[in-house]
């Protein structure tokens, strides 16, 4: 028999489904790993297995990151990095990042989604590009599955390094030949592309400028070869953009798209420089954005065009991006960020709060080629998140909760579930001891800074 969950007496359950229904005294019957039922407290069976009564509480489903770097959660407003844009910032850090160990991957990837879990998160890519000292991706996928986070492992890789024109150091990029067959050993060993799956392997070269054409070509083979995502950055600043045309002659569009890097299966992060031919590709082809209006505004990159990519038909989810160039990972305040900010660029209509949230959790879902996360309604995963409105951001705000969850000051979960099991109860993570983290995390990140400052 399967093990029965009662969620009750929600203050407002937001579903996100196709009417996008808000429920006054909502609630979600729930077995196993997915959502039976979903409606007002009163039509939902009275008893099962386990009852949770979100009396007074926002009940919303878990949010979705599309683009991170979790292992950044080590070097979070680093001196030399702390007033430069994206290459110049770059620079900077590879020199540290080169000192990582299995460890620091491990320890940073669960304080990283323990923030994320805190914040409304329940699924989350998180794309590691740099692998020195035995790193693997392998020691992301451990860390995920213990806290109990919902997973798309993105292997990243760099290949091109200095002495060949690359921007990163040649120290730490791979040769391709060993990127490709670790990239299929990986799916091998961990892709789940069943329904309600909690890890899926992506394909993940980092760049148009640390990797060649040749690897990004054979990169989308691969990944179609296995019915694979595909990820990367793109046009991400000016810079980038000049890159693009000088080594490639091309827009980082025309180059994505000449190297087969649209479509449904593949999702850019950034993309704050993307032209209007490249939205129209994009939109015609079904590929994503994950967008990060922090990260693009603490490296001076500029506002992705969202409206207009909205507009257009283009997927977009939202990307807390690393902990280098964000400095958090606070999913509620990236979505008040990416309202504020279109706002900014393009007028107090550009975006509303339900927009934003949507972005967040139906739009998430799309960029990740996943129809079963995303929405409160039968068949769905069990993914869903609440808020106490008794705490002092909604002060003032308890006529529309919705949006002042977007609105006001970013607010922490009360309760977090992830396909069906609880792993944030009255604020509190339940499946590590966060303390005993957060201590290994410190003392790690403070060894790795050290590391580098003798190179």
């Amino acid at each position: 028999m399967p093990r029965s969950l009662l969620v009750k007496n929600a203050q407002m359950l937001v579903t996100m489904d196709e009417k996008r229904r808000e429920i006054a005294h909502g609630g979600l019957y729930i077995e196993d790993n997915r959502i039976v039922q979903v409606g007002r407290t009163s039509e939902l069976p009275q008893s099962a297995d386990d009852v949770l009564d979100m009396r007074g509480h926002l009940v919303i489903p878990g949010l979705v990151n599309t683009h991170h770097h979790m292992y950044q959660s080590l070097t979070r407003a680093i001196p030399a990095a702390q007033n430069a844009e994206l290459f110049g910032w770059l620079t900077n850090l590879y020199k540290i990042w080169a000192h990582l160990t299995p460890e620091m991957i491990s320890v940073s990837t669960q304080t990283a989604m323990a923030e994320l879990l805190l914040s409304g998160c329940t699924t989350s890519s998180d794309h590691l590009y740099i692998y020195p000292n035995g790193s693997r991706l392998d020691d992301s996928i451990a860390a995920a599955r213990e806290i109990g986070m919902r997973f798309h492992a993105a292997r990243g890789s760099m290949s091109v390094g200095q002495k060949d024109g690359g921007l990163p150091p040649d120290s730490v990029v791979e040769k391709e030949d060993a990127i490709l067959k670790d990239s299929q050993r990986l799916i091998e060993t961990y892709h789940d592309e069943g329904r309600y799956a909690m890890l899926r392997v992506v394909v993940a070269p980092c760049s148009p400028f640390s990797v060649s054409r040749e690897l990004m070509r054979d990169a989308a083979l691969l990944a179609r070869e296995y019915g694979v995502s595909l990820h990367t950055h793109l046009a991400e600043n000016v810079n980038d953009v000049a890159y693009s045309r000088e080594k490639f002659g091309m827009t980082p569009a025309e180059y994505a798209e000449d190297l087969g890097w649209v479509g449904h299966d593949v999702w850019h992060a950034h993309c704050v420089q993307l032209d209007k031919a490249g939205i129209d590709l994009f939109a015609r082809t079904g590929t994503g954005v994950a967008h990060c209006p922090c990260s693009n505004m603490r490296l001076a990159s500029g506002i992705a065009p969202i409206r207009a990519m909205r507009d257009a038909g283009v997927p977009v989810g939202i990307g807390v991006d690393g902990s280098a160039s964000n400095d958090g990972a606070q999913m509620v305040a990236e979505v008040r960020q990416a309202l504020l900010l279109q706002r900014v660029g393009f007028g107090p209509d550009a975006m509303t709060a339900r927009e934003a949230l949507e972005i967040a959790t139906l739009g998430g879902a799309k960029v990740l080629n996943r129809d079963d996360i995303g929405a409160l309604a039968p068949g769905m995963a069990a993914d869903f998140v609440s808020f106490d409105l008794s705490q002092t951001a909604f002060a003032g705000a308890l006529h529309d909760p919705v949006a002042a969850l977007v609105f006001c000051a970013p607010a922490q979960v009360s309760t977090s579930v992830v396909d069906g099991k609880v792993v944030v109860k009255d604020g509190r993570l339940t499946t590590l001891d966060l303390g005993t983290v957060l201590e290994r995390h410190n003392r790690l990140a403070r060894d790795l800074v050290l590391a580098s400052s003798g190179s």
